[in-house]
């Protein structure tokens, strides 16, 4: 598959005949229990969640696995499953990479320049990319291209002006009641449109202990700060009793009362969110933590069980994308996300407008492309399961929602906000953009349907006021078979609308069908709410006798 398309093996080994893959195996019957009539006993099976991600099994009745490249088959799960192995074993050198991968021309420009941003990939993660598909939405996160050494109108080194809201190293203080704590520049893969490229992944710039301590220091002397979010790098690259260090650090801290974690870990390894990361967190509660998933390729069994882990510990779980070009820029692409992040119990969070950060030009959208995949959300499934849509202003305004307070004017060019605190900025829409290409995009050949939708042209038109129902079905009831109620159709035209061509339901005063008259369909006994429809051009409503 091409693009966004690309249905990577995020699942399991090949099911058997008939079965979903990851599914859990039907259960056997089991013995009889000695209860039931005269006719047999009942038998009676054990309940098989087989919706569950994080309880879904392959074939051989094992936990389901995603897809390992042919690189690593032969390592023993024992090892595959230790993110230290995990985190000692990535690859980021060209000639590493070509044995997974199928590198395109682009690619080796991209690994070859001298000054490029990190490359680092766990071996999870790298088996997750199709190697043969340079589009892959996994693969174009983490590997580098040519593009990236293009400068863009609008590029900034630190685009959200990070370090001019630093009182001590590491710490950012753009709110009133929270702060950023940034605790390692390390990661346990880059993405390539990082916003923290210019600090991260150089070992030389990292936070040491004497860092930490004076971030505390300074959250202790600031008692209005009552929220911290952890971030960095990735903390939960750090080592645990670092970690926990931090983390205890925070907690002894009177007003601080929400402690929040921003990780990409869970996504690309999996296997760090043991049963000791999860005991450590539940000790310091309340504690939040956001994870980083761009594309359904991400959500594998693996994330699916670490999910669960951490909502067993009594962590709550949001998720932060990114709107990235020839990823995930795709209603279709962003619905099947949002969706199965849900389902693997992730709130998603924000939507991220891509910042105008060094390297992340080609991954840039117009801020209308958000709009639209906004607009292709709510309505068309949970409200819980829509994000809100946000862009990072440039030069330190804040995160800023684009909907119409905040949102001051949009050209072919510049889109002009205005933060919480009526600061003004500018975010430059991108020069190039290549469209999302619907017809190589698997979700989009295979999106799924809505039934009872048909007739929202015909309300948006002006031709219907309702949408009918449709597919009615007979009911079976002890044997016997009798019509839908809806088939009368008295039973669903809307209050307020009246019904069917005017004629009224129930019949005239004094009995009778009332008799149609030159000037319209006859009177009869209209209940409240039953009125007939107004002629088109004629007042729809009144209000104490009087014309609305």
């Amino acid at each position: 598959m091409d693009g966004t398309g690309s249905k990577v093996a995020a699942d399991v080994r090949a099911p058997a005949d008939g079965a979903r893959a990851g599914d859990a195996p039907a259960a056997s019957p089991q013995p009889s229990t000695g209860h039931g009539t005269h006719g047999g006993a009942l038998q009676e099976r054990p309940f098989v969640n087989q919706r569950d991600p994080a309880r879904r099994l392959g074939p051989d009745g094992r936990p389901a696995v995603s897809r390992r490249a042919p690189l690593w088959a032969d390592v023993p799960d024992e090892q595959w499953d230790d993110w230290r192995w995990q985190l000692s074993h990535r690859i980021n050198a060209l000639e590493e990479l070509e044995q997974v991968l199928n590198l395109t021309e682009d690619e080796r420009e991209g690994l070859s320049a001298p000054d490029k941003f990190r490359v680092d990939i766990t071996p999870y993660f790298a088996s997750l990319i199709d190697p043969d598909d340079p589009n892959d939405p996994i693969r174009r996160q983490v590997i580098p291209t040519g593009r990236e050494l293009r400068a863009f109108t609008g590029m900034m080194e630190d685009s959200l002006a990070e370090d001019r809201h630093s009182p001590v190293p590491g710490l950012v203080h753009r709110y009133p009641d929270r702060v950023l704590m940034l605790v390692t520049t390390q990661c346990a893969s880059y993405c390539r449109y990082c916003t923290r490229a210019r600090i991260v992944g150089d070992p030389s710039q990292n936070f040491n202990r004497r860092e930490h301590e004076a971030q505390l220091d300074y959250i202790r002397r600031t008692p209005q700060i009552r929220d911290v979010l952890i971030s960095g790098g990735d903390a939960l690259t750090l080592a645990p009793k670092l970690l926990e260090q931090v983390i205890r650090g925070l907690r002894e801290i009177p007003h601080v009362e929400i402690i929040r974690i921003g990780s990409r870990v869970p996504v690309f390894l999996p296997q760090r969110v043991d049963d000791e990361l999860c005991d450590m967190l539940a000790k310091y509660h309340p504690i939040w933590l956001n994870i980083h998933v761009n594309h359904p390729n991400e959500i594998t069994p693996e994330l699916a069980r670490a999910c669960d882990r951490l909502t067993r510990a009594g962590v709550p779980l949001g998720n932060q994308s990114v709107l990235l070009a020839g990823v995930n820029d795709c209603v279709h692409v962003q619905r099947d996300l949002v969706q199965k992040l849900v389902e693997i119990r992730v709130r998603p969070y924000y939507l991220y407008q891509c910042d105008l950060v060094e390297g992340a030009g080609h991954f840039r959208t117009p801020v209308g492309k958000g709009l639209e995949i906004m607009e292709g959300l709510r309505g068309h499934t949970s409200g819980y399961a829509v994000p809100t849509y946000m862009i990072d202003a440039p030069g330190g305004g804040g995160k800023i929602p684009v909907m119409p307070n905040y949102l001051i004017s949009y050209s072919d060019h510049k889109v002009v906000l205005r933060n919480y605190e009526g600061y003004i900025t500018t975010y430059e829409e991108p020069t190039e953009y290549t469209p999302h290409d619907k017809s190589k995009c698997w979700y989009c050949q295979h999106q799924r349907p809505e039934p009872g939708q048909k007739g929202v042209s015909a309300l948006l038109d002006g031709d219907a006021m309702w949408i009918e129902p449709a597919g009615f079905v007979e009911i079976h009831t002890r044997g016997a078979t009798e019509d839908h109620r809806l088939k009368d159709p008295s039973k669903w035209v809307p209050l307020g609308v009246g019904p069917i061509e005017g004629r009224p339901v129930r019949p005239a005063l004094g009995g009778g069908e009332p008799e149609a008259t030159q000037d319209g369909p006859a009177r009869g006994s209209y209940g409240p709410g039953e009125e007939p429809r107004p002629a088109p051009g004629e007042p729809n409503g009144t209000a104490n006798h009087e014309l609305l």
